[in-house]
């Protein structure tokens, strides 16, 4: 497996990016993924209760069929908590997106982040369309994979590619991320391309394994975004066997697994106001479930946050959040190490003395620039 931490987009894939105006920046904010083909697609989205309208609109294209051949993404507003408006706005960035594509609008995938309660400007985004579509290449995913960003201080991409028989597999993925973010996968976009030739059982089992090991294992603040969106399409143009089960899925989901993983914990090295990157691994649980609460229980400890950035090692306040977890933990069994706090990368280490089972979480401190950016946007 060969991974490149940029993003090559697969055989068959093209994309596009440009400032349509929604942000006052001027800066890239409305991007176009595209495959020449049909692709199965697989999703993942938010658990949050209000979930935004393009998230709704892409769980409606996904109940009436698995063939999608673009997504249409904007930055710099959410198109969330915006009412009947807001499906409206997003059915119609689809069905404009569909026409200048010549696909059925059931085959656009929408993605929205920024701005919660605003309405979106549909006018701006529909006259950049048929410009953004012109644009469309395997160089476009340059500004394509800029113009979702929000308070993200870099992009995040990677490529990992595999052989499978006599052919070679692409896996590329993309993503934004920088604040409100929690498990249950946090404020982000992610967008995966592959030209890998597979079921759709296959595609979604995948997906969903490795959203669970990368992607719900984050977290900067412990807020939940309305947008979180993980959307991967498949298009078969590697002309591989079939992937459906064995060792051939074994490949394929490793590969997804490196492609989530990376994106993850670049999302967390971008935190708003971030200085430390921070492991969190409990171990000697009784099961995988347990030693995942314990960790983001620790990792979600404002008090832990601040002991790391102020490098204070106070054990104290990882003791108090193992304890506030609700888990039955002997004193005497309670393991505790950690790494010096003086460094940028600053690994945490918690044995609950209770079994054989791990979970790993990615987190990072809190400072006072997170303050400083979250008070100031809108």
């Amino acid at each position: 497996m060969k991974v490149y931490n940029k993003a090559i987009l697969p055989s068959g894939f093209k994309a596009a990016g440009l400032s349509c105006g929604l942000k006052k920046s001027g800066k890239p904010d409305l991007a176009l993924f595209y495959s020449a083909v049909p692709a199965k697609g697989a999703c993942m989205f938010t658990a949050n209760t209000l979930a935004a309208a393009p998230v709704e609109l892409c769980r409606q294209h996904l109940r009436k069929g698995s063939a999608f051949q673009a997504v249409i993404a904007n930055s710099g507003n959410a198109n969330c908590f915006t009412g009947a408006r807001g499906l409206k706005d997003a059915r119609a960035m689809a069905k404009a997106t569909a026409g200048k594509l010549k696909i059925r609008p059931e085959m656009v995938l929408v993605a929205s982040t920024g701005i919660i309660a605003k309405p979106l400007d549909l006018g701006k985004i529909k006259s950049a369309i048929p410009h953004l579509a012109g644009k469309l290449s395997a160089g476009g995913i340059e500004q394509a994979k800029r113009a979702i960003l929000t308070t993200d201080l870099f992009t995040k991409e990677v490529t990992v590619e595999f052989a499978l028989g006599s052919k070679t597999v692409s896996i590329c993925g993309v993503a934004k991320g920088a604040g409100m973010i929690a498990p249950d996968m946090a404020t982000m976009l992610t967008f995966i391309f592959t030209d890998a030739r597979i079921s759709q059982a296959s595609l979604k089992k995948a997906l969903e394994s490795c959203v669970d090991k990368s992607f719900n294992c984050i977290t900067v603040d412990g807020c939940m975004s309305t947008n979180d969106s993980v959307i991967l399409l498949a298009n078969s143009c590697a002309g591989n066997r079939l992937i459906s089960s064995g060792r051939d899925l074994e490949l394929f989901t490793g590969a997804l697994e490196a492609v989530c993983l990376k994106l993850s914990e670049l999302i967390v090295r971008d935190g708003e106001g971030a200085s430390k990157f921070i492991r969190i691994r409990v171990k000697d649980a009784k099961d995988y479930a347990e030693a995942r609460k314990v960790a983001l229980d620790i990792a979600n400890s404002n008090l832990f946050k601040t002991a790391m950035y102020g490098e204070n090692p106070n054990f104290g306040r990882i003791v108090a959040a193992v304890g506030a977890s609700g888990l039955r933990v002997k004193e005497k069994d309670l393991k505790i190490k950690l790494s010096p706090l003086s460094r940028r990368e600053i690994d945490v280490e918690v044995a609950l003395g209770r079994g054989s089972c791990a979970a790993l979480i990615f987190t990072s401190d809190l400072t006072p620039e997170y303050i400083k950016i979250n008070a100031a946007y809108n």
